[in-house]
């Protein structure tokens, strides 16, 4: 780095931002959506690994980027693999503007990432999960999670919690792996420029009920009075390890009493529940917030239909929902489902990431950029998805096929998130590991070699229509008539054939004289097989819709 005046003066007093109780808060995203079970980016000593791994990579950057190629390279992994770190990488960005998130599939690998986002990701991936608060020791839980995962999903607040403590033991090796030296000054005199202050948003943010500031630096003092016609004077590294340890311990204090106070209180296991009224009424289980995603959780034996005006823009978590049908049809960014069983979920449009956690007998219809589908069993997932469908951990049975239904809204929703229905790689799923290195549980030795069970193709004689009920009319109606993301021919042969058949049934039907009471018999046939199909099926889930009516 070359020599530069360096302020070293006491931060600044805050601008009138910083006078608004502004609170530190980890993103998320990365967290949930960012961790990758590949072994070989997973360091037990991550700066002293990466440290050596930032030089070959900016020996290779062109304009601080690096694409797969260079990525594969110094981290010695496959090109599926570099493809693949920088796909994940592009979902969970912070910076909606950077080139890797606006590129086209084809262009990814060379665009790449920047080094500075790139070196965080990768820093990030030896996280461990969070364990459920009322289990201390991991060995003791891993069996019951591993066979009755959906008791366990840990609440909001204390993931939270978690995060921001993980952040608290490591920000100073993240500040130290984005800081440069001064010249003739040794690494004793690490700086931190505006820039790469700006890319520890990748992990942190701050805001205050439901307000975001958009920049980190608008959030922090060291920068607050630069002049825009000028560089702005870096600033040394201590100073920022200083300042956002003492604004995460706080929020971690914040977060404490909360947690205090409910537990002195009318306690629950999981907080977003106190917002839930009775579980039989499936539209009282849905609770957000200003900062986190909506979450679904509890619907059992019902329907539950939100649309665009409800979800728009949002994320959404569907938990713990069981025998129910479940309509997102919304533009959405990102989506988690998790713990649900013998189910049909559709999620209308997800622009980031889809992540399926931990289901059984659930059908998910989706169209998406990327999904990631982990320890699920006897699943199908009906995908139009612009990236391969990652399969780890234990699954068990796993189908996927070609995306199956439509809404009004779907082409306007698609095309408004970024998904290209021309391309699908539904059937081009990548299986890795099936021990997740995130989730903190023992796992014998040699377990890590394992790769997750691949899944199969459905067959297309199997391939039926999903039709979404047309008494959902909440919104105006939209231009979409049909799947808009094309079907593979084998599919696309046997629903002309249904179709044509169907048809012919009709006309046979309508040209064949009965006398009434053998229309009566027939008709009673009729019904009796098409009751019994919507129970073999579980179709019988979209009938819930008319209870209430």
């Amino acid at each position: 780095m070359t020599e530069e005046l360096i302020d070293q003066s006491p931060p600044p007093d805050p601008d009138p931002i910083q006078n608004s109780n502004l609170i530190i808060h980890p993103r998320r995203v990365p967290f949930e959506h960012g961790l990758l079970p590949i072994q070989k980016l997973v360091f037990t000593d991550p700066i002293q690994t990466l440290a050596p791994i930032k030089q070959k990579l900016a020996s290779l950057a062109t304009n601080h980027r690096v694409g797969s190629a260079a990525i594969s390279d110094a981290l010695s992994i496959s090109d599926d693999h570099a493809r693949l770190v920088l796909e994940t990488l592009s979902s969970v960005l912070h910076c909606e503007t950077d080139p890797l998130v606006l590129a086209k599939p084809e262009e990814v690998d060379s665009v790449g990432a920047d080094l500075r986002d790139l070196i965080l990701f990768l820093y990030i991936q030896s996280y461990k999960k969070l364990l459920p608060r009322t289990h201390k020791d991991s060995a003791s839980v891993a069996d019951l999670v591993r066979s009755n995962s959906r008791r366990f999903m840990p609440s909001p607040t204390d993931e939270e919690a978690h995060q921001l403590s993980y952040l608290q033991k490591h920000i100073a090796n993240i500040i130290s792996l984005l800081a440069e030296p001064v010249e003739g000054q040794g690494d004793d005199s690490l700086v931190l420029s505006m820039e790469s202050l700006e890319h520890i948003g990748f992990l942190v943010h701050y805001g205050d009920k439901g307000f975001d500031v958009p920049s980190l630096s608008q959030a922090t003092p060291f920068f607050a009075n630069s002049d825009p016609d000028m560089p702005a004077v870096p600033v040394p590294a201590s100073q920022v390890n200083d300042w956002l340890l003492k604004d995460i311990a706080s929020a971690l204090e914040s977060i404490s009493n909360r947690i205090s106070g409910k537990e002195n209180g009318a306690s629950n296991a999981s907080d977003q529940n106190a917002a839930m009224a009775d579980s039989s009424v499936a539209l009282n289980k849905v609770s957000s917030n200003d900062r986190g995603p909506c979450i679904i959780e509890g619907v059992s034996k019902t329907s539950l239909f939100k649309q665009a005006s409800d979800l728009k823009g949002r994320s959404v978590k569907v938990a713990n929902c069981h025998d129910s049908v479940i309509y997102l049809l919304a533009p959405l960014r990102y989506a988690t489902v998790y713990g649900c069983s013998d189910s049909t979920i559709v999620l209308g449009a997800a622009g980031k990431a889809v992540k399926v956690e931990h289901c059984e007998r659930v059908h998910v219809i989706v169209a998406t950029k990327r999904i990631c589908i982990a320890n699920c069993r006897e699943c199908v997932f009906f995908l139009g998805v612009n990236q391969r469908p990652l399969i780890v951990g234990d699954n068990h049975k796993l189908q996927v096929a070609p995306y199956n239904t439509f809404y009004s809204h779907l082409e306007e929703h698609i095309t408004e998130v970024g998904i290209q229905p021309t391309i699908n790689k539904w059937n081009e799923s990548l299986a890795l590991g099936a021990i997740d290195p995130h989730d903190s549980l023992s796992h014998p030795t040699g377990a890590s070699d394992k790769q997750a069970e691949p899944a199969s193709c459905v067959d297309p004689d199997q391939f039926t229509t999903f039709l979404i009920p047309n008494w959902f009319a909440g919104e105006a109606i939209g231009s979409t008539k049909d799947n808009p993301f094309p079907l593979p021919d084998a599919y696309k042969a046997v629903q002309q054939t249904n179709l044509k058949n169907l048809e012919e049934t009709r006309q046979s039907l309508r040209e064949t004289p009965l006398e009434e009471n053998r229309k009566r018999e027939l008709t009673t046939a009729f019904h009796m097989y098409f009751k019994d199909w919507l129970y073999a099926t579980g179709n019988i889930r979209q009938l819930y819709c008319l209870q209430g009516d």
